[in-house]
């Protein structure tokens, strides 16, 4: 099952204890799947099938606990479907129906809790919501404006933001920060499923978390694998060329130190001197070695330095 029909299967279970939540949750359940239906003779009917079985079997479960309607359901194509005239009449009053309207009525969902209801109903009849493991969207996909406007302006209500976007002739409300995403499923009463949401949340930062760790490491120890490589080759480019003897002694010591301990950090080729020297220092000293090696104080065809780089050699 996807997570989107597991939040559904549990907002299947989950049934307002009041009245009047109920009249709400039904009523956008008959607007959004367009239940109220006209037999050949002009008689209303109520009858309720999609693809999947979730919307059926609530609208099923809300007008026998709201209207004591004894009634059947045929599991076998998601089929809900009731005709006694008075009864469906005495519904459609109560969720204040009326004819070529798109949207609930105003006074339906006028409370707070009715508003919950209200989107847990449309949710179930027109909402779908991705995998959060490959990424965060819930949306309605409404036939028009007003549909999405309704649903956009309860969403309001909670200081949850959806957005609309019109795709194909549909306007579709949508959410995609996790945020609000699990906010929507407090309020529609999916606490499991937001429970689920929210572990996924916690391994996805963990595991981000870990590869940014992971990455930052491995840059730094190609950095200071380069940088050790780089000195190591000035190191033995002046011995070869110069010789450690024409270097100062704090100089000379630190060469032979990183020549015996190509692997070590900085840190703790300090601790190899004598006497022992912090970070900056040792980094300070490599760099007067990187200066001598490079190619501005040797000359070029001969091979050997210039005076000038002599003298500063031995002075450092």
């Amino acid at each position: 099952m996807s997570f989107s029909g597991e939040v559904k299967e549990e907002l299947v279970r989950f049934v307002p204890e009041a009245r009047h939540c109920q009249i709400a949750e039904l009523a956008a359940i008959l607007e959004y799947t367009k239940a109220v239906k006209i037999d050949e003779k002009g008689a209303r009917y109520i009858e309720i099938q999609e693809e999947t079985p979730y919307v059926a079997r609530k609208g099923f479960t809300l007008l026998k606990k709201t209207f004591n309607i004894e009634s059947k359901m045929d599991n076998s194509v998601n089929l809900f479907q009731y005709a006694e005239g008075e009864i469906v009449q005495k519904v459609l009053q109560a969720v204040k129906y009326e004819e070529g309207s798109s949207c609930v009525d105003p006074l339906v969902i006028k409370s707070l809790c009715c508003k919950r209801a209200f989107i847990r109903g449309a949710f179930l009849s027109i909402g779908s919501m991705s995998n959060p493991e490959k990424g965060y969207h819930l949306e309605f996909v409404c036939e028009n404006e007003q549909q999405a406007a309704q649903i956009q302006a309860a969403l309001a209500d909670f200081e949850i933001e959806g957005k609309v976007v019109q795709r194909k002739r549909y306007q579709v409300v949508y959410l995609k920060e996790s945020e609000g995403i699990v906010e929507l499923l407090n309020v529609m009463g999916a606490h499991q499923s937001l429970m689920s949401l929210e572990n996924l949340r916690i391994l996805k930062d963990m595991r981000n978390s870990i590869n940014r760790k992971v990455n930052c490491e491995a840059a730094n120890i190609t950095k200071t694998v380069n940088a050790a490589t780089k000195q190591i080759e000035d190191i033995l480019y002046i011995k070869e060329h110069y010789g450690f003897h024409n270097l100062s002694d704090q100089l000379r010591e630190i060469a032979e130190v990183r020549l015996d301990y190509p692997d070590a950090t900085l840190k703790e080729l300090g601790e190899y001197l004598n006497p022992k020297v912090g970070k900056s220092g040792v980094n300070h000293r490599l760099r007067k070695l990187g200066e001598l090696g490079i190619d501005s104080v040797l000359i070029e065809g001969g091979g050997t330095l210039n005076e000038d780089a002599l003298q500063s050699g031995k002075n450092r």
